[in-house]
C-alpha cells in the first residue's frame, strides 16, 4: 500500500507491555469462545461478566502514543487516518458530523467498556467506548493461520471494525441489538448479526474505493488481498476447519462467499447506499 502521503491518526492508544491487563482464567476464556462459536453469544459479554462487566478506568494503563519507530503501529495509525478522511467526507456529504473512534493497541488482554478484551477474540469494536481494539499478533494469524497475507488484508481488518463504528454512529447497531433482544429465536438473532457484519464488510469496501480514488493507495493486485482475508474468515470456512461440519443457523458473520460479495460491492461502488444488507432479499 502507498501510504507515504497519508497522515497518521492521532487517535491511537498504546497499551502494550502490560499495565492494562485484567485477569480472566483460561477456563472462562474457553467457555466464552465456545459460547460465541456454538451459540452465537458475543464472547465479550461473558468475559465482561467474568471481569465485572466494566473495569474501573484506573485499571487501564494510561494512554500512550506508539513509538515512531514501530513500523506496524505506524501502518495501523495511517490506515486509521485514511478511514477518518473517508468517513468525514461521507458524513459531510450527508450533512452530518463524523466522530472519530479511538484505536487501542494491546497485548493479551485489556479492560474495555464492553468487558475484558482478549486477543483470542481477534480485533473488535466496543460501541460503549467507541474504540477499536487490536492485538497486532492477530496479523501473524491472518498471514499464517488464515493464509491471507498483505498490507491491504491487514487494512481491511481495521476498516471492518471502523465500519462497526459507523453503524454505531448511524444508530444501526442499536436497532439490530434491540431486535435481537426481542427475538426468542437464536437463529433469527444470528441472522441479524450476519447482516450487521456483512454491512461492515461493505463499509470497509466503501473506504477502500474512496481512499484509493483520493490518494491512489493501492498497488496492483492488492484488492485481492482483502478478498482473500474476507473469504478466510467466513463462518462456513471456519466451522469446516474447526468442527468438520457447517451449521448455517449458528452463523454470525456470514459465509466466505457473502463476505467477499459485500466487500466487493462497497469496493466497486464507493457508495454507502449500496450497503443496505437489511433490505437485501438475498445476501
Amino acid at each position: 500500500m502507498r501510504l507515504e502521503e497519508q497522515d497518521a491518526s492521532q487517535n491511537v492508544e498504546d497499551r502494550r507491555g502490560g499495565g492494562g491487563r485484567a485477569g480472566v482464567g483460561i477456563g472462562t476464556l474457553v467457555i466464552a469462545l465456545a459460547a460465541g462459536y456454538f451459540l452465537g453469544i458475543d464472547p465479550a459479554v461473558i468475559l465482561g461478566l467474568a471481569s465485572n462487566a466494566g473495569s474501573p478506568a484506573s485499571a487501564v494503563r494510561p494512554a500512550q502514543k506508539p513509538p515512531a519507530t514501530d513500523e506496524m503501529a505506524t501502518f495501523v495509525a495511517k490506515v486509521l487516518g485514511s478511514t477518518e478522511t473517508t468517513w468525514h467526507a461521507v458524513f459531510n456529504e450527508a450533512g452530518r458530523r463524523y466522530q472519530e473512534p479511538k484505536l487501542v493497541l494491546f497485548t493479551g488482554a485489556t479492560p474495555t467498556a464492553c468487558g475484558t478484551g482478549q486477543s483470542a477474540m481477534g480485533p473488535f469494536y466496543c460501541p460503549a467506548d467507541q474504540k477499536v481494539y487490536i492485538d497486532l499478533a492477530f496479523y501473524r494469524d491472518l498471514r499464517e493461520r488464515f493464509q491471507a497475507p498483505g498490507e491491504f488484508a491487514q487494512a481491511y481488518v481495521i476498516a471492518h471494525e471502523v465500519g462497526h463504528h459507523v453503524q454505531n454512529l448511524l444508530g444501526i447497531s442499536d436497532k439490530v441489538h434491540a431486535a435481537q433482544q426481542r427475538s426468542r429465536n437464536r437463529a433469527a438473532a444470528n441472522a441479524l448479526s450476519v447482516r450487521l457484519e456483512l454491512q461492515a464488510d461493505c463499509f470497509a469496501g466503501v473506504w477502500g474505493h474512496r481512499a484509493d480514488s483520493m490518494k491512489k493507495i493501492l498497488e496492483p493486485g492488492e484488492t485481492e488481498q482483502a478478498l482473500t482475508a474476507a473469504s478466510a474468515i467466513g463462518d462456513d470456512r471456519l466451522q469446516k476447519q474447526t468442527r468438520g461440519q457447517i451449521v448455517p443457523e449458528s452463523f454470525t458473520h456470514g459465509t466466505s462467499e457473502q463476505r467477499v460479495r459485500w466487500f466487493k460491492r462497497g469496493m466497486e461502488s464507493g457508495d454507502v447506499r449500496q450497503c443496505d444488507t437489511f433490505s437485501a432479499a438475498a445476501l
